[in-house]
């Protein structure tokens, strides 16, 4: 027997009813609660809110960053050259890297007849993998590594006091205030103004020192020949940038001579910035001086920081 045929229209009109019919059902709901802003997503799960990016995308060309005047003044050397080796050392050596988008560096390193001058500079584009932490706190976080690297202190808060302060003042009030409430003549307790004038064994030592010219500090102080001048040690810079510091380390050989780096550091929004200048005399018992040094190296981190700004 031959099966029979159903309408190829009746069974279209069929879906098509159904679909009216769920779209219907679908408009039952509140328009005003799907359009409130408090209203979820498929799930009940909220929308979590993305870090916000970095200021920088690209990084500027390291080599052509700093200026052949800069260059003249770090680089007594070049002086020294001929045309053709001069240009040639203004081109500098660009580091090797392998994502030039994320970090490059450049360096210069000339030598005269009296010292050889070494001069590197490095830009690190910070990125955040994580939603919820952005290239900015991400780059803090690498630029506080740098810091305990170069044994630098990371700020502190003023308002936390230690356990141990703490506890030593509270005794010294407490013993003041038991003094001053002290009656002067009970019996055992008061201090007689016999005892109390009399100067303990500390005090007569010193005055037994009065007149004699002798200075109550020790004399054979040592100092360490290493070490920066008084506002020169390592420290923290407070007009550069978002966060900087200043290392100087001097390592002295045998023979007497030092070899001196000074590094600058900083941080503007996701870029860290590293300006590493060296000095090698090469006359025995001679060192770089410092202050010299730290001045070129801060002046070349503010060219940096200002060419960054317009990126």
């Amino acid at each position: 027997m031959a099966r029979k045929a159903y309408p190829r229209r009746a069974r279209v009109t069929g879906a098509l009813m159904l679909l009216v019919a769920l779209g219907a059902a679908g408009c039952t709901g509140d328009p005003a609660a799907e359009d409130s802003p408090d209203a979820k997503p498929a799930g009940g799960q909220a929308t979590t809110a993305q870090a916000e990016p970095g200021k920088y995308q690209t990084l500027p060309q390291p080599c052509r960053a700093v200026e052949t005047g800069t260059l003249d003044a770090m680089l007594p050397g070049l002086a020294e050259l001929d045309q053709e080796q001069r240009q040639k050392a203004y081109e500098g050596t660009s580091s090797v890297t392998y994502d030039s988008d994320r970090r490059t560096g450049c360096r210069w390193k000339v030598d005269s007849a009296d010292a050889g001058h070494l001069l590197r500079i490095d830009f690190e584009r910070v990125v955040s993998y994580s939603a919820s932490v952005s290239d900015d706190a991400r780059a803090q976080a690498v630029y506080g590594d740098r810091m305990k690297e170069a044994d630098l202190p990371l700020p502190s808060d003023p308002r936390e006091e230690q356990p141990e302060r703490r506890a030593d003042d509270s005794a010294k009030t407490d013993r003041d205030e038991a003094r001053a409430t002290a009656p002067a003549d009970e019996a055992g307790q008061g201090a007689s103004p016999e005892t109390s004038e009399k100067p303990g064994k500390g005090e007569e030592e010193k005055e037994k020192g009065k007149g004699t010219g002798k200075s109550e500090e020790p004399a054979d102080e040592t100092v360490d020949p290493s070490a920066p001048a008084e506002g020169l040690e390592p420290r923290l810079l407070q007009q550069l940038a978002d966060d900087a510091f200043i290392d100087d380390q001097l390592t002295t050989s045998s023979s007497g001579s030092g070899q001196r780096t000074v590094t600058v550091v900083f941080r503007t929004s996701n870029v860290i910035v590293t300006v590493e200048y060296e000095a090698q005399p090469k006359q025995v018992a001679e060192v770089p001086d410092s202050a010299s040094m730290q001045e070129k190296a801060r002046e070349l981190a503010g060219l940096l920081a200002e060419r960054l700004s317009d990126v």
